[in-house]
């Protein structure tokens, strides 16, 4: 008896600890995320600047290019006038669509093909014309004796969507569904999960309803991978599908009310969110929550003495907003005056609804972890389900290792879709289905392909190794500012700094929220007399390809912000080749670090351009430049080369 008490003991004692290092490895991955998205926020705010500023670039100079250029407003080619070649086998759509079409989409995505240029055009297009005809906020009732079924974030994980119609049948007037945004981003197979939701809402325009999510936005879909997936699997139409997705995007609903009991939102809410409000605005303006651009050529000049306020851009980063009138330029190059707060208003509330998160404290405040939308509590739900005779708020946005979560005493549940979101095994996927009783049951999966066939430890341990590995990076980014800080704790040039203090500066610099003391031993070495050399935080990193020209604080800055500059240079890169010339990468370096505030002499940037250029043909290969500021770690180096 003795001997099994021990042993049990002894699990429980084990199985605590897994569950620790799966909780703190699944705040790193989240703060990373998070801090990742704040980012974006943030650097729209740059774009701002950067138009400020961009008629030192828009000269007759060689390499300058026009402002349209950044946000061109051409005309979309007419998919009538694309020829399908004759060797083309994979699917061929007519519209009205049908079930065997369909099917065949399913299929051929399942066997790796690619729908023709031609019909995605086509089928965006017919999109469009439906949603048009949409409401902001769609209201529909559960059939009689059938269920809905409502998924979370799916975020390009086809495999995920595939498993849920496998378990729970394909979208059909017996089988409804609501998906409840973010489709694309981070996945590498968004193109596909969008043309199958489009054709299926196609097919069932009753049945099928998809909401819009914070990533059905073309400035998010520039960090997060969507517009580079869109170029590289459409070389030919990218750009016009591109920018008919952007117009399709800003047509989705915002929200659907299930017999007008359920709210089924991305995001969450806020405590000036208004159902009767939402349904009187013009969605399709909000192209984009980061900022919003309408400018025209003929435009720019004619305004352009009065450029910083006819410009018409709303940050809705970090909530200071101007309360002055501002021109709005419309795509039909117009000029109209409208006032900044109306403005401000409305695009706040869209926010709310696409990036807020629940939290367990009453009240309302501002969702500074994202750098977006806001935490709202239990009592403004309370307050929000009463005003609009609602019993439940069904949200998604928010990885959970389970795929849902219940919180604000049941009246809130988070879902999430896309399986193994952080790493392979970090979370499983789910689906919630609702039947008349609106009594929601969940159903849970994991599309997997390794981890059947680990252990909990060897999860446990691929999950965390991975996270650490990210969280390292964020150091090596932030070296110089940790160790002027780290140096002003040791007064005396030790090296050396007491645990307390170590956990001070990293949080001070990164702000991340993150246990760092529980997460110190794999992170920083202790002296013999437990102290932390806190040098140890760097010695398992370094450059990938180290380029001598560069100096150590400017490569730093570069890879700190290799993910922001990546976005700008898709921007400049207008046929997405991943070859902009050194001028255009002089000029936007000069803008960004001015921006930030970083002083790099011009010199520095000049022979760092000249470095990029490996073949010395005036441009330089994005990709290469991308690799060169790649943080290597040192230890995976070393255990492959043990292998």
């Amino acid at each position: 008896m003795k001997a099994a008490i021990l042993i049990q003991r002894w699990y429980r004692r084990y199985i605590a600890r897994l569950e620790m290092r799966q909780r703190y490895t699944w705040n790193i991955f989240q703060s990373i995320e998070y801090a990742g998205e704040q980012d974006q926020l943030q650097l729209s705010s740059f774009f701002s600047f950067m138009l400020d500023n961009f008629t030192q670039l828009s000269g007759n100079g060689p390499g300058n290019k026009a402002i349209t250029d950044f946000f061109p407003h051409s005309r979309l080619t007419n998919h009538e006038q694309i020829i399908v070649p004759e060797s083309y086998n994979g699917p061929r759509l007519t519209f009205p669509l049908t079930v065997s079409q369909t099917d065949a989409l399913l299929t051929a995505f399942k066997n790796q093909q690619q729908l023709h240029g031609r019909f995605v055009l086509q089928l965006l297009q017919e999109t469009k014309k439906l949603l048009r005809q949409m409401p902001n906020v769609v209201y529909f009732s559960t059939p009689y004796a059938k269920e809905i079924t409502i998924c979370g974030d799916l975020h390009g994980r086809l495999d995920d969507l595939l498993l849920i119609f496998y378990k729970n049948g394909l979208p059909s007037a017996e089988t409804p569904y609501v998906f409840n945004g973010d489709f694309v981003d981070r996945g590498k197979k968004s193109v596909e999960i969008l043309i199958l939701l489009f054709a299926y809402l196609l097919l069932y325009p009753d049945h099928m309803h998809l909401n819009r999510g914070n990533h059905e936005d073309h400035i998010m879909n520039l960090r997060y991978g969507f517009t580079k997936e869109v170029m590289q699997k459409y070389k030919t139409h990218g750009r016009d599908i591109l920018k008919l997705i952007q117009e399709v995007f800003s047509l989705l609903p915002l929200a659907t009310v299930i017999d007008n009991k359920v709210l089924v939102v991305h995001g969450g809410i806020s405590d000036v969110t208004d159902l009767d409000f939402l349904r009187s605005i013009e969605r399709h303006k909000v192209r984009t929550v980061m900022a919003k651009v309408c400018i025209t050529a003929a435009v720019f000049k004619d305004c352009n003495m009065y450029f910083r306020r006819t410009i018409g851009i709303f940050i809705l980063s970090l909530g200071s907003f101007s309360g002055y009138d501002t021109y709005w330029l419309e795509d039909n190059g117009s000029c109209s005056l409208v006032m900044t707060e109306s403005w401000v208003s409305l695009l706040q509330k869209v926010v709310d609804l696409l990036w807020s998160d629940p939290k367990s404290q009453p009240g309302c405040r501002p969702n500074t972890f994202r750098g977006g939308g806001c935490y709202f509590g239990p009592d403004v739900t309370r307050r929000l389900l009463e005003k609009h005779a609602l019993s439940l708020l069904i949200r998604s946005h928010e990885c959970k290792r389970e795929g849902y979560e219940l919180c604000h005493d049941g009246q809130v549940i988070t879902i999430f879709s896309a399986s193994n979101y952080y790493e392979e095994g970090s979370n499983r996927g789910a689906y919630i289905k609702l039947g008349q009783e609106l009594v929601p049951r969940f159903f849970q999966y994991q599309v997997s392909h390794t981890t059947r066939k680990l252990t909990l430890m060897q999860r446990v341990r691929v999950g965390e190794g991975s996270a650490v590995r990210a969280l390292q990076e964020k150091l090596f980014a932030h070296r110089s500012e940790l160790m002027a800080a780290f140096q002003h704790y040791d007064t005396s040039n030790s090296g050396c700094i007491s645990v307390s203090e170590w956990a001070v500066v990293v949080e001070s610099v990164l702000r991340m929220d993150l246990p760092w003391r529980t997460l110190r031993p794999r992170l920083a070495r202790l002296a013999p007399d437990g102290m932390v050399e806190y040098q140890s935080c760097f010695e398992d990193m370094g450059p990938g390809q180290p380029i001598p020209q560069v100096s150590p604080n400017f490569a730093e800055t570069l890879y700190r912000y290799r993910t922001d500059l990546e976005i700008i240079f898709n921007i400049i890169d207008k046929d997405h080749s991943g070859q902009i010339s050194t001028e255009e990468f002089r000029q936007t370096w000069r803008l960004f670090s001015a921006h930030l505030g970083v002083e790099v002499d011009n010199k520095a940037i000049d022979d760092l351009a000249r470095t990029m250029d490996f073949n010395k043909d005036g441009s330089i290969d994005f990709n290469e430049f991308l690799e060169a500021f790649r943080v290597v770690h040192k230890l995976d180096s070393k255990d492959q080369q043990e292998c």
